[in-house]
């Protein structure tokens, strides 16, 4: 029987030592390091400096994408209470294409392909940062109490924007529409170094502000009600922690699209391989376990197999069987 107030799955989870979830973090940077390093000398021919060069920077926003979505959805599950849910619930992707296709349609192919990539980085982070931000503001008043309400909120603006785009995206001309569907599907091989240098060094920065609030979200990881009896302001880290998954999530959509089931299949991963309620360990084996995902994804597809755009689809794929995992177990529980 679960502790009155405590989450059933942390009353009842055999969590491991502090010092085994350790080193079971420190495996996962051994495979993280280890598929980097086969992503990058494997077949390594022809001219090494230019072709690791390439490498390098699809690497690098592999990691960093991975890593935002991992870490980005175990926090926001942490103050929602609920492992079932991801932050792009809250309609991001929805966003993301419809901001593409208003501009393709209002600007044109080569008014929209003279923004630059720099600029339409800029503008598509901000934009999304913006409207979620909003989104919380308006429907978190009460705290986490209200979160039915954000996801309702979220999921109808996501059926209202797709709407929306589906009707902009009769009206363009079908020349017009291909660059469209070039800019909404999530690739890592047309990622601009500088946006690709913001949003690394914006990672960097959300990632050690979550390290620093991972003794806090220990504690509420055990409920509104236990967390605000040992003392903690539960609803104001609630606000602190979903600006920072917005960060997050908003920066790894800008730079290479929508990829709405990664960020599950992390944190759902990195529950199941380091059980234990401290996120000193959990956050930076999320990010980790988010990274492996997808190099050595990239790497099976892209350096053995000789495929060049499946990744994104097998990863949805299996990210959307674990969000059915998960919500047939809970139906039998």
């Amino acid at each position: 029987m679960a502790e009155r107030g405590v989450p059933a799955d942390l009353a009842t989870r055999s969590l491991l030592p502090r010092a085994l979830a350790a080193r079971r973090c420190l495996w996962l940077a051994l495979a993280l390091g280890l598929a980097s390093a086969g992503f990058l000398l494997w077949q390594l021919q022809g001219p090494v400096g230019i072709i690791l060069g390439l490498r390098l920077s699809k690497l690098a926003a592999l990691v960093v994408v991975g890593s935002a979505a991992g870490a980005a959805t175990l926090i926001f599950q942490t103050v929602i209470g609920n492992q079932l849910l991801t932050p792009n619930l809250m309609g991001l992707d929805a966003l993301y294409v419809f901001l593409q296709t208003g501009l393709v349609f209002v600007l044109g192919g080569v008014g929209y392909a003279a923004i630059g990539p720099g600029w339409s980085f800029v503008m598509n982070a901000g934009v999304l940062l913006v409207v979620v931000l909003g989104i919380f503001r308006v429907f978190l008043r009460g705290g986490v109490r209200d979160v039915t309400r954000v996801v309702l909120s979220g999921v109808v603006l996501g059926l209202l924007l797709r709407g929306m785009t589906e009707l902009m995206g009769r009206l363009i001309d079908p020349s017009e529409f291909s660059i469209v569907q070039q800019a909404v599907v999530a690739s890592f091989g047309r990622v601009d170094r500088a946006e690709l240098m913001v949003a690394a060094v914006a990672l960097i920065l959300a990632l050690g502000w979550a390290w620093r609030m991972a003794p806090a979200l220990d504690v509420a990881g055990l409920g509104r009600p236990v967390a605000r009896g040992l003392g903690l302001d539960h609803d104001r880290l609630v606000q602190r922690a979903l600006m920072l998954v917005v960060v997050l999530v908003a920066v790894a959509t800008a730079l290479v699209g929508p990829l709405m089931f990664l960020g599950l299949l992390a944190s759902s991963l990195t529950r199941f391989l380091v059980p234990t309620h401290r996120h000193a360990l959990l956050i930076p084996a999320a990010a980790m376990t988010g990274a492996l995902i997808l190099v050595a994804g990239q790497f099976v597809f892209e350096r053995l197999m000789g495929q060049q755009s499946a990744l994104e689809v097998v990863v949805e794929f299996f990210g959307g069987l674990v969000f059915l995992a998960l919500v047939l177990r809970r139906r039998r529980a």
